[in-house]
């Protein structure tokens, strides 16, 4: 069979790099914005509720049940995730990839006329529908478009091109951090309308060959893809890094941002702008990943990022039990949140929904992402329910639980996870294949035992 030549396959065409841009920035950008936007009017929207439930009750709310309400109006957002990602399958499998992104545009413009009418209708009922319909969106769009850009990249850009997505995460949680500056704007969030979808051109001979062998064998259902045995290891690290990639805390700060700069001793007027200067940190960390993804590997930066996540939060510990003997643990605090921000950006943050596309062919792969993205935004949803209580019952040892998760993460790399770069799929399949101690009859693995003659051995 004829190759693609080298310069080819090395060059970043026009068309991708819109495809690129347009996929993460209409659904990546929403994701970050919706993550972080949250925290700044807390307290203005807590006002709301209150106010809300006097007009109806003639009583205030206790600060337990506000509290509990205010959490389950964040942890809506990723439970919606969860149920987002759930319908992956069935959504690319019938409408594909682009087909999806386009039918995720609903759970974009419904849930934006609710949050614009929720004040209007005196309800925060409408508020919190609104937070789980979005989640829905950002469920779809942060399995979808990763998935989709690592079909159309050639291998030596599609660790790049697959942490973009991430970067416009970073960015959107920027944006809202900005757009809550209370001398910016000092109203509630808003939500932003998908954009329209550029076609790409022909893929690359890899995708084609798979895409016969899925047109022959048909998709991998979820159930399968825990039956399959040469998709034990792949499966067993999907849940792994995306269950380590949420539960080291990362949500917690974007959610709570603001409260824990408080407990840290920052002066309530300077929080807003320390928020704003993580999230552009987080930015600049994510604009480099995208850059070294592939010149340091996947492995590596697991490995170096939930390192330094680790180490943030045992110092962090200690900073915050020690804030009030010394005058100047307060910026210890925040140096560590920081550290802790950079390292996850340069890792944890991008890099497991990079290792789902490269660890599983197309047949399993939506599978494969329903399977992370389940764990991912019930991970998500926990930590948002869970931590402001956990913030008052551990206070200055709330970190410890998500440095052992960092721990734990570092580990299981450190043992189990290959490097990725620079191979084909089909390459590392075959590195799995000897992990999952399954027959090399076809060293493509088990999945692709009834691929038609013309793609075998190639």
């Amino acid at each position: 069979m004829e190759q693609v030549p080298a310069k080819k396959e090395r060059r970043l065409t026009l068309v991708l790099c819109l495809a690129t841009l347009i996929a993460a920035f209409g659904s990546s950008f929403q994701y970050g914005y919706n993550v972080a936007v949250i925290n700044s009017p807390a307290q203005f929207m807590k006002t709301f509720y209150n106010k809300t439930y006097y007009e109806r009750n003639s009583d205030y709310m206790d600060e337990f049940a506000l509290t509990l309400l205010w959490s389950v109006s964040v942890s809506m957002f990723p439970f919606g995730g969860f149920v987002g990602s759930l319908m992956v399958g069935p959504l690319v499998n019938n409408f594909g990839r682009k087909g999806t992104l386009l039918f995720n545009n609903i759970f974009s413009i419904v849930p934006a006329v609710l949050m614009g009418c929720s004040k209007v209708a005196g309800s925060f009922e409408m508020i919190i529908l609104s937070r789980l319909l979005v989640g829905m969106c950002a469920g779809l769009s942060s399995n979808v478009v990763p998935m989709y850009l690592g079909e159309l990249a050639p291998k030596n850009l599609r660790g790049g091109l697959g942490v973009v997505p991430q970067l416009f995460i970073t960015i959107g949680i920027l944006v809202a951090q900005i757009f809550g500056l209370r001398s910016l704007l000092a109203s509630e969030e808003a939500l932003k309308r998908l954009r329209g979808w550029d076609d790409v051109g022909p893929e690359m001979e890899e995708i084609r060959q798979e895409d016969e062998a899925e047109r022959a064998v048909g998709f991998v259902s979820v159930l399968k893809l825990f039956r399959t045995r040469s998709l034990r290891w792949q499966v067993i690290s999907v849940i792994v890094l995306m269950g380590g990639q949420q539960l080291s805390g990362v949500n917690a700060i974007y959610y709570y941002a603001d409260q824990i700069y408080l407990s840290a001793g920052v002066k309530e007027n300077d929080v807003q702008y320390v928020t704003v200067g993580t999230g552009a940190v987080n930015v600049l960390m994510t604009v480099c990943a995208v850059f070294v993804v592939e010149l340091l590997g996947r492995r590596f930066l697991l490995l170096l990022g939930f390192s330094v996540c680790f180490t943030a939060c045992c110092v962090l510990t200690a900073a915050l039990a020690l804030q009030d003997t010394i005058s100047w643990m307060p910026y210890v605090s925040i140096a560590c949140i920081i550290a802790y921000v950079v390292g996850h950006a340069l890792g944890p943050s991008p890099v497991p929904a990079v290792l789902i596309t490269e660890t599983f062919l197309q047949s399993s792969r939506p599978a494969a992402f329903m399977v992370g993205g389940s764990v991912h935004w019930l991970s998500n949803f926990t930590v948002g329910l869970i931590f402001p209580f956990v913030q008052v019952g551990l206070g200055a040892y709330s970190f410890v639980i998500f440095g052992v998760i960092c721990l734990l993460t570092t580990i299981y790399t450190f043992l189990v996870v290959p490097e990725t770069k620079a191979k084909t799929f089909i390459e590392i399949n075959r590195i799995f294949t000897k992990m999952n101690h399954v027959s090399e009859v076809h060293p493509e693995k088990e999945e692709l035992e009834e691929f038609p003659p013309s793609t075998r051995g190639q």
